[in-house]
């Protein structure tokens, strides 16, 4: 399968959280910038095309919960995938297997960094969805009858969006998912010199009963990085990764 190159990239606490209060202290500035850096910088480590999220992770970050405008008698669309004029930016690449975020618009603002939306759907999405995401110029993929087909997605993107680096951003359920199927190369790390102990903030990976195990997985460790606010950038092979073929 021709895919492409796929890396996790998450910033943590020091007990592996990725949301929590811990960021909002001054401490944890620092490494939130580095995070960004080193994926959306001028002058990044990963030049990515774009980077894939789930749809809480999109909902709690650019859409807000809010739902979608549908016209339930819209006139049927193709079948098929859906790409929109490309502008030139990053792809943003949200999972939306049900078809339930409701986009303003065809683009996002994260930091500095304009990306244009890309949402990843299932043959039981509506009509009604994907005549919204036209309406709305996003480009969308059908990957999968009524859950994720992860491969298809990422032979998807690298066929009809030319797309060779792909960043997993989150949330937990989808960085473990791709780690257990083998489609994840790499895991960069940037633990915050912070920590909350929240019970209930969501982990750099976490099972979901139905989708993933806790088979555990190995991974080499390729550089540590040490800042001086004490921030820590770690990078992984991950070690039961598919051939990228």
């Amino acid at each position: 399968m021709n895919r492409p190159y796929v890396f996790c990239h998450m910033q943590v606490s020091l007990d592996g959280k990725i949301i929590g209060k811990f960021m909002d202290i001054p401490e944890s500035k620092g490494s939130g910038e580095f995070f960004y850096n080193v994926a959306f910088g001028e002058n990044a480590h990963y030049k990515h095309q774009g980077w894939l999220s789930g749809r809480t992770t999109t909902d709690d970050n650019f859409t807000h919960y809010k739902k979608p405008e549908l016209d339930e008698q819209a006139p049927e669309v193709p079948a098929e995938d859906f790409v929109a004029e490309p502008t030139g930016n990053k792809y943003y690449i949200s999972i939306d297997t049900s078809g339930k975020l409701g986009w303003a618009k065809n683009t996002l603002q994260y930091g500095d960094t304009t990306a244009e939306v890309l949402e990843v759907l299932t043959e039981k999405v509506s009509n009604a969805y994907k005549a919204f995401l036209r309406e709305k110029n996003i480009s969308y993929v059908i990957a999968g009858k009524d859950s994720l087909d992860m491969e298809l997605l990422l032979q998807k993107l690298n066929d009809l969006f030319q797309m060779d680096l792909v960043m997993l951003g989150g949330g937990g359920v989808l960085n473990w998912s791709f780690i257990q199927a083998g489609l994840c190369d790499e895991v960069s790390v940037v633990i915050a010199p912070a920590a909350d102990a929240s019970a209930t903030s969501p982990s750099l990976f976490d099972t979901k009963e139905g989708l993933t195990d806790d088979a555990p997985v190995s991974f080499t460790l390729k550089n540590v990085e040490t800042k001086e606010d004490s921030t820590v950038w770690l990078t992984y092979d991950v070690n039961n990764k598919e051939t990228n073929s």
